[in-house]
């Protein structure tokens, strides 16, 4: 990985020139690092020292550990890490999971996480803000430039937190039907991981100048997806206070049974005999990502084998927001959000989804809606809503409602009927902005977009936000929401118009647009076409 990559900066730089080893543990009295105060600050863990740096005026500590090593307890829940001796550098980021195609070191010793602050000890009790990578259940880290904390840190006065954690079958293959009792969790310890690292942060937010009694977990995707799950797992009840998705859903969990066939699937493409989980255990890293990549049995979509959280009875007791939302988190304040045209991110990628016409439109949209709805019924309502789209833009309309707004949706009105005395409200959001760019004309509103736009990292690389006036004030409106959120647990802020809880009877969204502005039921016509048909998340059939 490159400097540029790993968010380098003049510190580390200096640290370098100057001869101080960076790496795990560099064993250097405690006083002389205390010394150097304001420069390299130095904060206590519950396993020993760690050394940090400055980056605009804001403490950065990189690669700590929270966990110990994975890989000789894989497919179990992890344990505390190992104290060291002296202080240990925080300066790079640690190691993401083992996944593929990553440009970053991997491997199964990636507990880790980030924390950016504006102050150590200084009793500041400043709201602590987790953020939970993308990715799906598969891939990525929480070392990405647009997730820099830098920003929200200096907006708001705010602790911003990146986690790693294991995912893919390191994370979600559920063992418990066939390798006893130690790996009754095993389907879910990449969320269980989760909770340890809620659980470090909760015991040492006071370090680092937050306040444990007011987290809010937030995360884009698969982030979001395992924030729903979060809301759901005992294990995690008290550990944070709000919860801010974007684009992220989870409203199945897999079924025991069906996590049960997709294990012993990837047992057998991984050249076992059927329940050796011995073996599995001797495996490399790399020989298990390529057993994962045997095609999954699911009615809905040809890929690659499913992993995600499983409905286990222990951990994960309940699908997480079906038939109802978590009775656990119904004191919780949520935002729900969404973009306007989430596939052009993933299906935008083929040119030949600009082209499309009417007679080849059916077959497309029959294979990338992932729902069991008859195509020709689907855009002859689209054209009977919107007269003016082309068949493309059918298209990746129809695959956004169809993949993945309907879950956002299901989440929103299952939390609206939450009656109970202490149910906490719901605000729900639409980004419909994009840059006035070729690109952002092309792809609109795509997933992801909202990234880079919550954190304000617009300069970073990979935005695609341009840094235009316009893009700085999306950029505003949506980072002093989601601050506003964590510290209140109530997004309105004076730069944007009022923000009115989420109900059955309106649904009140904010657009966050050129002109941003509250709508009633936006896309109502698209949300009561695809209630014809039942609802389940994608992969847990």
């Amino acid at each position: 990985m490159t400097d540029a990559h790993r968010g380098a900066d003049p510190q580390r730089r200096a640290l370098l020139k100057a001869g101080l080893t960076v790496g795990a543990a560099t064993a250097l009295p405690f006083a002389a690092h205390a010394a150097s105060g304001a420069i390299h600050p130095v904060a206590t863990t519950r396993s020993g020292p760690v050394r940090g740096f400055n980056d605009r005026g804001m403490h950065v500590f990189r690669g700590i550990p929270y966990g110990a090593d994975t890989a000789p307890r894989r497919f179990r829940p992890a344990l505390r890490e190992a104290e060291w001796q002296g202080v240990r550098d925080a300066l790079e980021f640690g190691p993401a999971t083992p996944q593929h195609n990553s440009s970053e070191p991997t491997g199964e010793d990636c507990l880790f996480l980030n924390v950016t602050t504006p102050a150590l000890r200084d009793g500041g009790k400043r709201p602590v803000l987790v953020y939970i990578h993308g990715g799906g259940f598969n891939n990525g880290s929480g070392s990405d430039p647009l997730y820099d904390g830098v920003n929200l840190c200096r907006r708001g006065d705010v602790v911003v937190v990146t986690v790693n954690h294991r995912l893919n079958a390191f994370g979600y293959l559920h063992l418990g039907s066939l390798g006893g009792p130690e790996y009754a969790g095993s389907g879910n310890v990449g969320q269980l991981d989760l909770v340890q690292a809620l659980q470090w942060m909760r015991e040492h937010a006071i370090e680092f100048g937050g306040d444990p009694g007011n987290v809010t977990v937030f995360g884009q995707s698969g982030g979001g997806a395992k924030i729903a799950t979060l809301m759901a797992m005992p294990a995690a009840r008290g550990l944070f206070h709000r919860a801010w998705t974007m684009s992220g859903q989870q409203v199945t969990a897999a079924g025991p049974r069906a996590a049960t066939q997709r294990a012993e699937r990837f047992i057998e493409a991984a050249g076992l005999q059927p329940g050796d989980i011995d073996g599995l255990l001797r495996l490399s890293p790399e020989r298990l990502l390529e057993a994962a990549k045997v095609r999954d049995f699911s009615r809905v979509e040809d890929s690659s084998l499913y992993f995600g959280p499983v409905m286990d009875s222990d951990s994960l007791p309940v699908h997480p927001f079906w038939p109802e939302a978590p009775a656990q988190s119904a004191h919780i304040p949520m935002v729900i959000g969404n973009t306007r045209d989430e596939t052009r991110a993933f299906l935008g990628n083929d040119p030949r989804n600009f082209e499309l016409d009417w007679d080849e439109l059916p077959a497309r949209l029959e294979k990338q809606q992932f729902v069991d709805i008859d195509p020709h019924t689907v855009i002859a309502e689209y054209r009977r809503l919107y007269p003016d789209y082309t068949p493309s833009e059918v298209f990746f309309a129809a695959t956004t409602a169809g993949r993945s707004w309907r879950g956002a949706v299901e989440e929103a009105e299952v939390r609206a009927r939450q009656a109970v005395p202490s149910h906490a409200p719901t605000w729900a959001y639409q980004l419909d902005w994009h840059p006035h760019t070729e690109e952002g004309r092309k792809f609109r509103a795509f997933h992801t977009l909202d990234i880079p736009l919550v954190f304000d990292t617009l300069d970073q690389p990979g935005a695609r936000t341009g840094s235009s006036a316009d893009a700085r004030r999306a950029a505003s409106e949506m980072s002093e929401a989601l601050v506003a959120f964590a510290r209140t647990g109530d997004p309105n802020h004076a730069g944007i118009p009022t923000w009115a809880p989420y109900s059955i009877d309106r649904r009140e969204t904010m657009v966050f647009d050129h002109t941003s502005r509250l709508e009633h039921d936006p896309r109502g016509g698209e949300r009561r076409l695809y209630e014809q048909v039942p609802f389940v998340q994608r992969g847990t059939m």
